[in-house]
């Protein structure tokens, strides 16, 4: 569907033979993402990975987040940290579980994921107390809204310089907490590697195991590499991190527990799994995943009809031609990812969650929908070379979340769940789920 958003052409895909022609046949014309001047601001002149526009400095981006930032060795090396963060996620629950508490568990969630991400960026965890918890995760919700809000002067040319609906105060007051925060941050970095140095005689020892802003900062102070990077690369990189990791893992893991406790034939067969391939003797951990195919196709039924990003967003570049029309320069295109993931015409009984549509003949889940976006009637992450980097951590912390959760818990509720969802750039469950846990197993030799 074509149409005007104000002074902007837009376009609406919203099957998967559209979508591979807009994100595979015509990739090149829609390789930009639309410049929005709150995104703009936030992320410094649009510094970052997700918004600057497609040339030299993303391809020097994309190369750095797929082999130093987010690839597999780092990954690897930061796998401890995940998997404490865990056992204390886990130490809480058990804590609520004895009291016969309540938890939501987005916000449990939230905090674990943002801990994670604190972690990995800058060796911190954001809940050193709860009140510098709240403010890190409120800051981060705040600045996420924002990006997203429907601006006038984004659309309408003769709003542009006006400030109709008082955003600009909001997002200057969002950008300097943000920046007071980081720049706190990286001058706690640069004193403690010049101590660093001066302590191994002006060279690197290299023991240790680097956090990603330090990794950012060899690269700015590396006169041979093939593009510097500058302060507000990095900050807005940081950004990236904060925006795309937190709340969008925790809410895919939210609506996948939510989704078991309505199908507790799922959960139980979720569960016989677990328990064959780790036991009752010790915790879940990362590198049992490989040999959990079903707990991965419950979290692939779970980005099919609950996508983290229902759309995938870009603008092109050039005039190009999608099913015959002429579709000029500048426009902004919209895959509607939450609709193609329900497309009867692909999906049997589309609405019902069955992970076993994930499993293959052999009882594996290889070879069925990966999610990297090579099948356009699946598009959790995108696709082509504007897909989102971080697909594999997201994935990294939704499974052991999830699997731990259903390793050592079972999951009370006193209604039926409300499976409402929101609207946003990340799908909200509109009411929070709120349970009461009960233990399983005697968790206290474990963690």
């Amino acid at each position: 569907m074509y149409f005007l958003l104000g002074s902007n052409p837009c376009i609406i895909v919203s099957s998967p033979e559209m979508a591979k022609e807009c994100l595979k046949t015509n990739e090149t014309s829609f390789l930009n993402r639309p410049r929005l001047s709150t995104g703009h601001f936030l992320t410094y002149g649009s510094s970052d990975l997700a918004m600057t526009p497609y040339g030299p400095h993303w391809r020097f981006m994309k190369k750095l987040c797929m082999n130093e930032l987010l690839g597999g060795k780092t990954l690897e090396k930061q796998l401890p940290v995940r998997q404490d963060e865990i056992k204390q996620f886990l130490q809480l629950i058990l804590k609520k579980a004895e009291a016969g508490e309540s938890v939501e568990v987005r916000g449990e969630l939230i905090r674990v994921t943002n801990n994670v991400i604190t972690r990995m960026t800058m060796s911190q965890r954001c809940s050193k107390n709860d009140e510098e918890a709240g403010e890190v995760r409120k800051l981060v919700q705040e600045m996420n809204e924002l990006m997203v809000k429907f601006n006038l002067s984004d659309s309408i040319w003769f709003c542009k310089n006006l400030d109709l609906q008082g955003f600009g105060k909001r997002v200057k007051e969002a950008r300097e907490r943000y920046d007071e925060m980081m720049e706190r941050v990286i001058k706690e970095h640069e004193e403690g590697r010049r101590k660093k140095k001066e302590m191994c005689g002006g060279g690197d020892d290299g023991e240790g195991m680097k956090d990603l802003l330090d990794i950012l900062l060899d690269i700015k102070e590396d006169e041979n590499s093939e593009m510097r990077l500058t302060r507000e690369n990095i900050k807005a990189f940081i950004l990236n991190m904060f925006g795309a990791g937190t709340d969008t893992s925790a809410l895919t893991a939210e609506w996948a527990l939510a989704e078991l406790i309505n199908n507790p034939n799922v959960m139980e067969k979720a569960r016989r799994e677990i328990d064959s391939v780790v036991g009752k003797g010790r915790l879940v951990e990362e590198p049992d995943m490989a040999n959990l195919p079903y707990l991965q196709a419950i979290v692939k039924e779970t980005l099919r009809l609950h996508p983290t990003g229902p759309f995938v967003v870009r603008q092109s570049t050039e005039n190009c031609t999608i099913s015959g029309y002429e579709i000029p320069a500048n426009t902004r295109l919209f895959v509607n990812v939450w609709a193609i993931g329900r497309d009867p015409k692909h999906w049997e009984n589309p609405l019902e969650f069955r992970p076993e549509r994930f499993i293959s003949q052999d009882g594996s889940g290889k070879g069925q929908l990966d999610v990297r976006g090579q099948h356009f009637h699946f598009l959790p992450f995108g696709s082509g070379r504007r897909g989102c980097p971080g697909a594999s951590l997201a994935l990294h912390v939704v499974q052991l979340s999830l699997a731990a959760m259903i390793q050592y818990f079972d999951w009370k509720v006193s209604d039926a769940i409300d499976m409402e969802e929101g609207t946003g750039i990340a799908l909200r469950k509109v009411h929070p789920l709120v349970c009461v846990p009960v233990a399983r197993h005697n968790l206290f030799p474990l963690i």
